[in-house]
Order: structure tokens, then C-alpha cells, then sequence
């Protein structure tokens, strides 16, 4: 008198697949609202010296030319 169980069995099946189906849907469609830009310039990530990542640029070093002509010693007259 014990039936099988594989209408139960496909009916579980199936409901999994419906509610993966719906959630990759919502999934979809909030990706969609927070689209970006695109833009190369909003992509861009900038590393420092210390290995942090920071969104602005950073400074440009100083040359050495420069550092040594401006910490020598003063002349003399």
C-alpha cells in the first residue's frame, strides 16, 4: 500500500529550483539599481608607501637635485 516517495521528492526539487531561480532574479535587478559608473577614473585605487589603498593620488616625490641644493650649507661672501 506504501507509495514511493518521488512526487514528493520532485515536488522539493522543483520548489528549490523556483526559489533559486527568484533570488538570482533579485539579485539581478539590485545589481542593476546600484549600477556604477564605468568609469576608468572611478576604478583607480592608489597604494602608498605603507601598503594602504587610498582613492586620491599620491604626492609626487621630491627631487633628490633639489633636496641637496636646498640643505647645503649657505654661501659665503
Amino acid at each position: 500500500m506504501a507509495r514511493s516517495n518521488n512526487s514528493f521528492i520532485k515536488k522539493q526539487k522543483a520548489d528549490r529550483k523556483a526559489k533559486k531561480k527568484k533570488e538570482k532574479l533579485e539579485n539581478r535587478l539590485e545589481k542593476k539599481r546600484h549600477e556604477t559608473s564605468g568609469k576608468l577614473e572611478d576604478m583607480i585605487a592608489y597604494v602608498d608607501e605603507f601598503g594602504n589603498i587610498s582613492d586620491t593620488p599620491p604626492e609626487p616625490p621630491e627631487d633628490k637635485d633639489k633636496k641637496k641644493k636646498n640643505s647645503g650649507s649657505a654661501p659665503t661672501d
